[in-house]
C-alpha cells in the first residue's frame, strides 16, 4: 500500500459543537488561534484583500503573512499559505487554504478544510500533511467546545 502524496489537495473534516459565527471567529480572532494554533496569533479583518498574518506567541516572529482571497462570513475564507516559521519552507511558493463553514442540526457546525497549491511547495505540503492539520483542527474544536484548546507545552 502507497502512502498518499501530500502534494495533492488535503482535506480535512470535522463536526464542531458551536454556531458558524463562533468556528468563524476562532478562524480570525488572535484570542482564539492563540488556543489552538501553536499559541500563534492571527492579525486579520477577515475580508477579502486584508492581510492574515500568524505571529509566534511572543509577537516577535511573523510566521505567515499572506492575503485573504475570498471572504464570505461566516461560511467561507480562502487565504493564501506560506510557512514562515521553517527556514527550509520559507522560500516555497504560496498555497492555499480554504475553511468552508456549514450549519448543521442541532447547533453543530461542518468544517472543511482543504489546503492545495502544494505541487510547487513540496515541504509544507509535507509539513502540514497527518498530523499537522489535524492537530490544529483537533485543538480548534477542543477550544470551541470545553473552552480549552491544545497549545503544546512550553508554547
Amino acid at each position: 500500500m502507497t502512502e498518499p502524496d501530500p502534494r495533492a489537495a488535503q482535506v480535512y473534516r470535522l463536526f464542531i459543537k458551536a454556531t458558524p459565527e463562533a468556528v468563524w471567529d476562532a478562524i480570525t480572532k488572535p484570542e482564539w488561534t492563540a488556543q489552538y494554533f501553536y499559541g500563534a496569533r492571527v492579525e486579520t479583518t477577515g475580508e477579502a484583500g486584508a492581510s492574515f498574518r500568524y505571529r509566534s506567541p511572543n509577537g516577535m516572529e511573523l510566521w505567515g503573512d499572506e492575503t485573504v482571497l475570498e471572504s464570505d462570513p461566516p461560511r467561507r475564507l480562502v487565504v493564501g499559505w506560506r510557512s514562515l516559521y521553517d527556514e527550509s519552507l520559507r522560500e516555497e511558493p504560496a498555497s492555499q487554504v480554504t475553511w468552508e463553514i456549514e450549519p448543521q442540526d442541532g447547533g453543530v457546525t461542518l468544517l472543511t478544510l482543504t489546503h492545495d497549491r502544494l505541487e510547487q511547495s513540496p515541504g509544507t505540503a509535507a509539513d502540514v500533511s497527518g498530523t499537522g492539520w489535524m492537530f490544529v483542527l483537533s485543538g480548534l474544536k477542543s477550544a470551541l467546545e470545553t473552552g480549552s484548546g491544545l497549545v503544546p507545552s512550553g508554547t
